[in-house]
């Protein structure tokens, strides 16, 4: 039998993918629920690129390039410094992208 999921539950979901660190592929084999349905959310609920990755706009290398500028969906514009680790920027725009987020 075919399993009816609400918006909240697919949300917690796609939540639990983001924080895992995961990709859509091992989440689904770890969980059960199929990858192609965690895509399908993601679309459909406005989530950002999959895998927990944030869509960025735009990416301008300021002066030099000592420091790297972004610019968010939101028109936030992060500058970090050339070299800033990956994993760390994807959990900073993560919290800065994130529903219900206000800045």
């Amino acid at each position: 039998m075919r399993r009816r999921w609400s918006a909240d539950e697919a949300r917690q979901v796609l939540d639990m993918l983001d924080s895992s660190g995961l990709s859509a592929g091992e989440f689904a084999a770890r969980t059960g629920v199929e990858a192609q349905r965690l895509h399908r959310w993601r679309r459909a609920l406005g989530g950002g690129g999959g895998a927990g990755t944030p869509a960025f706009v735009e990416i301008t290398p300021v002066a030099a390039a000592t420091s790297i500028e972004v610019v968010l969906r939101s028109g936030h514009v992060l500058r970090v410094r050339d070299g800033f680790g990956e994993e760390a920027l994807r959990r900073l725009v993560a919290v800065l992208e994130g529903p219900g987020t206000r800045c």
